[in-house]
């Protein structure tokens, strides 16, 4: 796919991962949905640089577990641009709970979880593949977790989330195919607001210092270097569906997440 002037939609775009696709895309000229839910001025702040690259964007606040707000996503890409070529399904939520207290949390949270993670992508899904398949052509990519594969990480219910998404994405790849293709991406742990957010400042750093001694690359992934291998299963991999790309620089070689 030759991203110029296609039409990508990014849940969850406002900072991090997110952020970082929408920039990259834009960079190629691809028009976008920049969504959020809550960070409203960091969202703006994404806009004005789809601006600065000359590019056309849609700021749209919306929660991918409310399926009218996935379908409005949608419909204003449709009303705006006639097309959608690409999704990546970055929305993503967590509750920091240590997995050795299966009191620290409860089954509502669990759900909480679960409704962002895993059924706001199906959401986002249903609501643009009809126009991927009328078309011709689409890309999907899921972003998972290596929580996924190692069932560690922010809580029971993140890495559980994770590892469901990995099965729909490869239901989803057989299901929509030949016209659409859907992958994931599976990253380590990389720095973002979300760690200092949940652990604390002292904490997090403590971690990521202990994860990149750890790691057999030496350091984990960043954003950027994560929004990378979204871009090129959007734009380049041509031939691949129904795969999950580890960016966790050896993590998985360890056998659990340090």
């Amino acid at each position: 796919m030759n991203l110029r002037d296609s039409v990508i939609i990014v849940t969850g775009s406002a900072t991090g991962l997110g952020s970082a696709v929408v920039k990259q895309v834009a960079a190629k000229g691809a028009r976008v949905i920049i969504n959020y839910t809550k960070s409203e001025k960091e969202a703006r702040e994404t806009e004005a640089v789809c601006d600065y690259l000359g590019v056309e964007s849609i700021l749209c606040k919306a929660d991918v577990s409310v399926d009218e707000d996935c379908r409005r996503m949608a419909q204003e890409a449709m009303d705006r641009w006639g097309r959608i070529d690409g999704l990546v399904n970055n929305a993503a939520m967590s509750v920091f709970a240590n997995s050795r207290d299966l009191e620290a949390l409860t089954g509502q949270q669990f759900l909480d979880v679960m409704s962002v993670n895993l059924v706001g992508p199906y959401q986002m899904v249903r609501a643009v593949a009809p126009y991927m398949k009328a078309q011709g052509t689409g890309s999907i990519v899921n972003v998972s977790s290596i929580s996924a594969l190692t069932g560690a990480g922010s809580s029971i219910a993140y890495a559980a989330s994770k590892g469901a998404l990995n099965t729909m994405t490869l239901s989803l790849a057989r299901s929509l195919a030949p016209e659409i293709k859907v992958n994931a991406v599976l990253p380590s742990a990389f720095p973002s607001r979300w760690w200092p957010n949940g652990l604390g400042e002292e904490a997090a750093e403590a971690l990521f210092e202990k994860f990149n001694a750890q790691v057999p690359l030496g350091e984990v992934a960043t954003p950027d270097s994560v929004a990378r291998t979204v871009v090129w299963l959007l734009e380049d991999a041509a031939y691949t569906t129904g795969e999950m790309l580890k960016i966790d620089s050896g993590m998985h070689l360890l056998g659990f997440q340090p």
